[in-house]
């Protein structure tokens, strides 16, 4: 079997800083549009916040929460536990599909991983909104050509080529440069 069938498109990370959560939206929304237009395949974004007390909050779009798995897992293991035994059954199943549920969600790990939210959490500046989104397939010209539009952009780190990082990080700089507006220009 060919190396080409059995290997996987490389997956990169590409952390940017914004000034508020909703230009951070902003540009999901944008890279949303990018991945329907095939410039990229946008795996898991996760938003991450800190506060003027040195709080962060993350909210992550691909990972089960551990409420909604156990949900499931109680309805599925109910379910299952009503056809196979019954009435005591149906309780058993559902105690055992929360657990499992909880315990699910608590390990699997989908999306951008744990380390890597945790490195972000540490570099987020008070007041400011990191987006760190993991993607493949990337048009490298497409995300820059995207970044320049967000003025007060910056990269915080990715895992792509040095090359590539560089020319992001340029294409932010010239947006706050040239001071073009925080709200970017509808695009059809």
């Amino acid at each position: 079997m060919s190396d080409a069938l059995t290997s996987q498109p490389e997956q990169h990370l590409v952390g940017i800083s914004f000034g508020h959560e909703l230009s951070a939206a902003e540009f999901l929304l944008s890279l949303r549009r990018l991945h329907d237009q095939g410039h990229l395949q946008l795996l898991d974004a996760v938003f991450i916040s800190g506060d003027e007390e040195g709080k962060t909050r993350v909210r992550e779009t691909a990972d089960p929460s551990v409420p909604q798995s156990a949900v499931g897992g109680a309805l599925w293991g109910s379910l299952i536990g009503l056809l196979l035994g019954g009435p005591i059954g149906w309780v058993a199943g559902a105690a055992v599909g929360s657990a499992s549920g909880a315990l699910t969600a608590k390990f699997v790990d989908l999306g951008v991983p744990d380390a890597w939210v945790d490195w972000f959490r540490q570099t987020v500046d008070a007041g400011d909104t990191t987006l760190v989104v993991l993607v493949q397939q990337l048009d490298a010209s497409a995300l820059a050509a995207e970044l320049r539009r967000f003025s007060g952009a910056q990269i915080v780190h990715t895992t792509l080529p040095p090359y590539v990082e560089e020319r992001l990080a340029r294409e932010a700089s010239a947006s706050r440069a040239a001071g073009s507006s925080s709200w970017p220009e509808p695009r059809p």
